[in-house]
């Protein structure tokens, strides 16, 4: 009930005092469903945290809060100096707005996971908290009201059915009274349930939290497993957002940000496969001019108009079946294949770019979820995905930021951070206890890893590869020869405040090797 249209009737009486009468002095948003509104008198500043997700809206007003120094936006600009004139409930709505002055009003509509705020200047809709809900616009903060009969004579009309009568009542109301057998009892004792009911909704003696089929409800009213009960709205209010969040909130956002990594690593890795199978074919099958050859060969063989021919392949002396177009000649599909087989090359290297790139993804992607196991609780989870806003954007250009090389050999994945930034992001970040980190000694350079396979003894081979990138994305890429300290990730650590890229190593070994990338082909 915690937008049902009587607590906000109790929570807007709760709220005047608080608000009337005070200027707002901040309004901006540092997570995206998330605005925050500061109104301050000469003691204090009183916080409004609205919270608009499309899975869990509410109201909350935290005693203080702590704006991040990056991340954030201003917003409703408008509102920034005026002074909280009025607030006014809408009848039978789940929605209120502010009286500013300035002629400006903010609404609040509480409509479930269609929740917004919209800001008026002039009787005129200018700007929405939610962009996506274009239509907000269109509403009249004053016409709002919904005035309904709710006397004796419309609810005998309505034979006692409650949704035609008292469509503000919700769920918990209805079970309440069908707790009382309401259904069986006779119109006019169903009139005097509804009406003790309205006498508790009007004026609750208390604000329950409650277990109601395994999930945390605020009711107005004592039904299911009283867990909290509270004689103050906001403070209910703000007792419930805290629980929600740490209980269902934290569980569902999980699942979801769990379901979409899940989702965007199978996308990327059946791509992946693709790109494989085709660069295998360009590389391994035969070749578009072997297989125009064999076109031209059998030009005689070939019956107008087919779809395919069986014909013998004399470079490896068997019958194949060689798939043609209906709607051209054997002898352009043999020329098209003569052009296509002088661009072969090139068609191989932007493969094997793909290829790269999409490795480089899946390993962001697995490490991402690796990452998400380690997040036990709400706060946690916040934290998390900022760091992983990225990687949860619809935006492909923010999947391809990749912080680092990808090199593979004998089946062992090397990383190399590219830059001072990256290299943070690839040793925290992508980097795991196993994993065997390396760096050019005593100067500055690119982290390198080597990834970690269970069961598997990195060969010395592998070792002196990745040595040799080390060296090589280095201030000792010139040098002859480069001493390489290689340690297992654990025993690397960032000291707070350091800077980017710096780290102490403890139990490290030195490796002396040349300078080069040996995965560079050779002219």
């Amino acid at each position: 009930m915690h937008q049902n249209y009587y607590f906000l009737r109790q929570l807007t009486q709760a709220l005047r005092p608080h608000l009337v009468g005070r200027q707002v002095v901040t309004c901006f948003s540092q997570n995206k469903d998330e605005l925050i509104l500061g109104f301050a008198s000469d003691a204090d500043v009183f916080y409004i945290r609205a919270m608009l997700t499309s899975h869990f809206s509410a109201l909350s007003f935290p005693s203080d809060f702590k704006r991040a120094r990056a991340n954030t936006i201003n917003l409703l600009a408008p509102v920034i100096g005026q002074q909280v004139l009025d607030m006014v409930q809408h009848l039978n709505e789940r929605s209120f707005y502010l009286e500013l002055s300035g002629n400006i009003r903010l609404l609040f509509k509480l409509f479930g996971n269609r929740s917004n705020i919209v800001l008026y200047e002039e009787n005129e809709a200018i700007d929405l908290f939610h962009k996506k809900f274009q239509a907000d616009l269109e509403l009249d903060p004053l016409h709002m009201d919904r005035p309904i009969r709710q006397n004796y004579e419309a609810f005998a009309a309505a034979q006692g059915n409650l949704k035609k009568v008292y469509p503000t009542f919700g769920d918990i109301p209805a079970l309440y009274l069908e707790q009382q057998d309401y259904h069986a009892q006779p119109l006019e004792a169903k009139w005097e349930l509804v009406q003790q009911v309205l006498e508790q909704l009007e004026a609750p003696e208390a604000y329950y939290l409650v277990k109601l089929d395994g999930k945390m409800r605020l009711t107005l009213l004592p039904v299911g497993e009283v867990q909290q009960t509270y004689h103050n709205p906001l403070e209910a209010l703000n007792a419930y957002t805290r629980n929600y969040l740490h209980e269902t909130g934290y569980g569902q956002q999980y699942e979801q940000t769990r379901q979409q990594l899940t989702k965007k690593l199978h996308g990327t890795q059946h791509v992946l496969d693709q790109t494989e199978s085709k660069l295998h074919e360009l590389r391994h099958d035969r070749s578009y001019s072997q297989t125009a050859d064999v076109i031209m060969a059998n030009l005689t063989n070939i019956p107008p108009r087919a779809a395919e021919a069986q014909l013998y392949d004399f470079y490896t002396a068997q019958l194949r079946t060689i798939k043609l177009k209906e709607s051209e000649s054997p002898q352009r599909f043999a020329e098209r294949l003569y052009r296509k087989a002088k661009n072969q090359h090139v068609e191989v290297r932007q493969l094997e770019e793909k290829l790269e790139r999409k490795l480089e993804e899946v390993i962001v992607l697995e490490d991402a979820l690796q990452s998400l196991t380690e997040v036990k609780d709400y706060k946690a989870l916040k934290v998390y995905l900022r760091e992983y806003a990225h990687l949860l954007t619809s935006k492909q250009k923010a999947q391809l930021e990749i912080p680092f090389r990808l090199f593979e050999t004998e089946g062992f994945k090397i990383l190399v951070g590219k830059s001072s930034k990256s290299n943070d992001e690839l040793t925290q970040r992508h980097t795991y206890k196993d994993d065997l980190w390396l760096h050019a000694k005593d100067v500055s350079g690119s982290h390198v890893v080597i990834k970690y396979q269970a069961g598997k003894t990195i060969p010395t081979t592998v070792l002196e590869k990745a040595a040799q990138l080390a060296a090589y994305y280095s201030k000792r890429k010139s040098d002859s020869l480069c001493p390489v300290l290689y340690t297992p990730k654990k025993y690397v650590r960032k000291p707070k405040g350091s800077a980017p890229g710096a780290v102490v190593v403890e139990r490290e070994k030195v490796l002396l090797v040349k300078p080069e990338n040996p995965f560079e082909r050779k002219v």
